[in-house]
């Protein structure tokens, strides 16, 4: 069989201790893979680009490493050279664990540059700061929602120009739902009422409907209540007209904000990956985590969520708990989310999804594993209820699935002013605040320039972390600052999901 001589910049290996290389173009059958000046792998398989194949043999039943950590158990032997995937791999994870606090020392990352310790902001009324001035339509009810598409329109043409525009956002809930499920959607829709990046939210009701108006204000507290205004629609003989007056006085109060400087230690982003392939836990995450850990250093606060998706690489985020009570608090969130999944007679360690599959993600030790990277290697300082604001400074967990929508709008009512989302596939998605879609490969980037925001997958062609780091920093302050728009934003591209677990009469 004839070989043909590869170089290092066509394949990688992430850890020195890894039994895998990555291949970083689509490599053949018999092609020479020089891993060292004395060592080189024949390829016995065709691999695609993204996908893993053995730098040595493992034997069958045995683990086997990437970025240092287990992503699951050979099936068989597996020579070297051998294409690395779900044929021959399955995962090691198995039940509920029981899990013991070691803490991890955190060092303290370096600051962002002197230029990135500001941007420009809009301090708002109750101390809180915000990135766009927008008006917010909420509905209490998904019967109203093409009330409330219409309202948003007819606010957009009447007021253009003197506020970032009214949005709003469309759900199915609020009517027939029971217990913890009613209060999921109560909770999530009153922190996107208390969201700073609105100048002013107009709720809708309809009137009949479980998640009452003056139930859902007991939501809401005081201080927020200054920039609402609340409209029951079935007690108004014309809620257009009504509406409307509403959302003129929202933007005569949102107009008399201005962007003013502010620290960088006001901003708050949210951390999330969807449609993975092999070079996210290379490029796009380690960048965002890096990014995170900056902004972190500089006082200001990361969100970091997707429990399922940290299955597998818990105890590297557990480890690095402020104390003893936050460290409880992950292991609370990471077996609950389990039980979850038991409750409903699903595996709890199901592989990724289809797409992950054929961008070379594995098992589901192996998405996690490159998931988590998203959140640097700050300490853990706060673990955040489904729905609910953190109120600590610092990178924080939050609970939430991971579905893109739902786990979005999570970060979002949260608190986070900027979605930093990851992705190998691309999406056209876009939460209800701005969403910055990072693409973990050149190609990708280049082929989806209406959904792609910035290219990571230049740390594969020369350009250093650090140096890449700094210039998505960069970019952040800007579209913080007012000064650039996301493509979601760009487009129109914004919405919400609420989660759901429980009955609906």
């Amino acid at each position: 069989m004839s070989t043909f001589k590869s170089s290092a910049t066509d394949w990688t290996q992430i850890h020195p201790r890894d039994d895998v290389l990555i291949a970083l173009r689509d490599l053949k059958r018999g092609e020479r893979i020089d891993v060292t000046g004395e060592n080189s792998v024949i390829l016995q398989d065709d691999i695609g680009k993204g996908h893993k194949f053995a730098a040595r043999t493992i034997k069958a039943g045995e683990h086997i490493k990437k970025y240092g950590y287990s992503i699951g158990v050979a099936k068989e032997k597996i020579d070297v050279g051998r294409w690395i995937h779900t044929h021959n791999v399955h995962t090691g994870l198995s039940g509920i664990l029981d899990y013991e606090y070691v803490k991890t020392p955190v060092e303290k990352p370096n600051l962002p540059p002197a230029h990135l310790l500001t941007f420009q902001g809009y301090k708002r009324r109750n101390g809180k700061v915000g990135i766009r001035n927008e008006i917010w339509i909420i509905n209490t009810v998904g019967c109203i929602n093409k009330v409330c598409e219409a309202l948003a329109k007819m606010g957009n043409q009447t007021f253009q120009g003197q506020i970032d525009g009214v949005y709003h956002f469309a759900h199915p809930f609020g009517c027939s739902q029971l217990g913890d499920d009613l209060k999921y959607t109560q909770q999530l829709l009153s922190s996107l009422v208390a969201h700073p990046n609105a100048g002013g939210v107009l709720v809708v009701g309809l009137g009949c409907e479980n998640n009452q108006i003056e139930e859902f204000r007991s939501f809401i507290t005081d201080e927020d209540q200054q920039r609402v205004r609340f409209l029951k629609a079935q007690e108004i003989d014309d809620e257009m007209s009504e509406g409307l007056r509403l959302l003129e006085e929202l933007t005569e109060l949102a107009v008399l904000e201005q962007r003013e400087s502010v620290p960088i230690s006001e901003l708050t982003i949210g951390l999330k990956c969807g449609g993975s392939d092999g070079f996210s836990g290379i490029t796009a995450n380690p960048l965002v985590g890096t990014v995170s850990d900056m902004l972190v250093a500089a006082g200001g606060t990361a969100i970091l969520t997707e429990v399922p998706e940290m299955f597998g690489a818990e105890t590297i985020l557990m480890n690095r708990a402020r104390n003893e009570q936050v460290y409880g608090e992950l292991v609370d969130l990471i077996n609950n989310f389990k039980q979850y999944y038991v409750d409903h007679g699903q595996n709890i360690y199901e592989n990724p999804s289809p797409g992950n599959k054929e961008g070379g993600i594995t098992t589901l030790e192996e998405k996690s594993l490159g998931c988590t990277q998203k959140g640097g290697h700050s300490e853990v300082v706060d673990v955040i209820a489904y729905g609910k604001r953190v109120s600590q400074k610092g990178l924080n967990i939050v609970e939430a699935p991971g579905n893109d929508l739902v786990s979005v709008t999570a970060l979002a009512a949260a608190g986070a002013h900027i979605v930093l989302f990851t992705t190998g596939r691309g999406t056209p998605f876009g939460g209800p605040v701005p969403t910055v879609k990072i693409a973990t490969n050149s190609d990708l980037a280049s082929r989806k320039k209406h959904w792609i925001d910035y290219n990571a997958g230049q740390l594969l062609e020369g350009k250093g972390m650090n140096d890449l780091a700094c210039e998505l920093l960069t970019e952040l302050v800007e579209i913080a600052s007012g000064n650039r728009l996301t493509n979601s934003e760009r487009y129109g591209f914004r919405e919400i999901a609420i989660f759901k677990d429980g009955v609906i009469l």
